[in-house]
């Protein structure tokens, strides 16, 4: 059963996936020879939905829908809601992490690091995609991946645009909104690292 509800997520990822990973401006070249980059990630003021909701709009209609189910309540909403602050916080970064890590050995990515550069991706807007049983939707994120001279910000060095950017990765939490976006921030990393390696040659 978990083989086949894999099977038909990613089928329908790669129906709606665009990809849209892209080299806007820059090279990440200036990478090639480092051996530690920090990494932040901004989930600030972010847009959701098609609708283009605020966070808080997007928070207080699940609030709605939870409270609304008898089978969740108070006690899901409380659940559900500390989740999601927990993802936001700290969980993103650290699947981001996870997928820049995974895809390259030779550079240590982490936060607070002070190596010479600094990747942050910065969402703007998050769809979070869907889960129903055997048939699920992966989660969209827009935004941009700068990399900029640490010491320095100003100084950009490049810049990625994501643009609905929904690549699939599996992890324990995909049925859960926060579980799907963790899965789309993994990808990302990986793609950069794709990007990266291109850049290397």
């Amino acid at each position: 059963m978990k083989k086949l509800l894999l099977v038909l997520f990613v089928s329908i990822t790669m129906i709606a996936n665009g990809q849209n990973f892209k080299l806007a401006s820059g090279s990440l070249a200036a990478l090639k020879d480092q051996t530690e980059v920090n990494v932040e990630l901004n989930f600030d003021n972010v847009l959701m939905m098609k609708e283009n909701i605020t966070e808080a709009q997007y928070l207080e209609n699940r609030k709605q829908e939870l409270l609304s189910n008898p089978k969740r309540g108070e006690a899901g909403w409380q659940k559900w809601s500390g989740e999601w602050e927990k993802y936001k916080k700290e969980e993103y970064i650290q699947y981001f992490l996870k997928g820049l890590n995974k895809s390259y050995k030779k550079i240590k990515f982490d936060t607070g690091s002070s190596a010479k550069y600094t990747i942050v991706l910065d969402t703007k807007w998050v769809f979070p995609g869907w889960h129903a049983g055997l048939v699920a939707m992966t989660a969209e994120i827009s935004g941009t991946i700068k990399v900029v001279e640490a010491g320095n910000p100003s100084n950009v060095i490049a810049v990625i645009e994501l643009e609905k950017f929904d690549k699939f990765v599996k992890n324990k939490e995909i049925v859960m909104e926060y579980g799907r976006i963790a899965a789309a921030y993994e990808s990302a990393g990986k793609y950069f690292v794709k990007e990266m390696k291109k850049s290397f040659r």
